[in-house]
């Protein structure tokens, strides 16, 4: 797997070739993840279909059942996932505020773990 590297404002890396890449290392599958989850559905212009359900499953009201199992579902479906070790979530109703705290994965390169998953 090939995955180009994102730099610290979440904008593609360029100018220092192959170090610009993810070479076939869990890192790669986690940026992978994390991407998948931050493209909201109807968001990319090609596919309206494609994307995270975050207004119909995850936030808002009744959706308590259906929030985790969607975010799994979504991690599962990305390429090189092989199964999620540890996952926890947080709702804070409050601030109206949902984030992924714990998401770690067995990848097809080994174990990986997803930072700043937050809504």
């Amino acid at each position: 797997m090939l995955y180009r590297k994102l730099d610290a404002q979440g904008d593609y890396s360029f100018g220092r070739g192959k170090q610009d890449f993810w070479i076939d290392q869990p890192e790669a599958v986690a940026q992978s993840v994390q991407t998948r989850l931050g493209l909201w559905q109807g968001e990319w212009f090609l596919d309206q279909t494609e994307g995270m359900t975050w207004k119909t499953e995850v936030l808002g009201v009744r959706t308590a059942n259906t929030r985790d199992p969607a975010i799994r579902r979504r991690v599962l479906g990305t390429t090189g996932v092989k199964a999620i070790t540890s996952y926890s979530s947080n709702l804070n109703r409050d601030n109206r505020a949902f984030s992924v705290d714990t998401l770690t994965l067995d990848t097809i390169y080994g174990a990986a773990t997803v930072r700043g998953v937050n809504f």
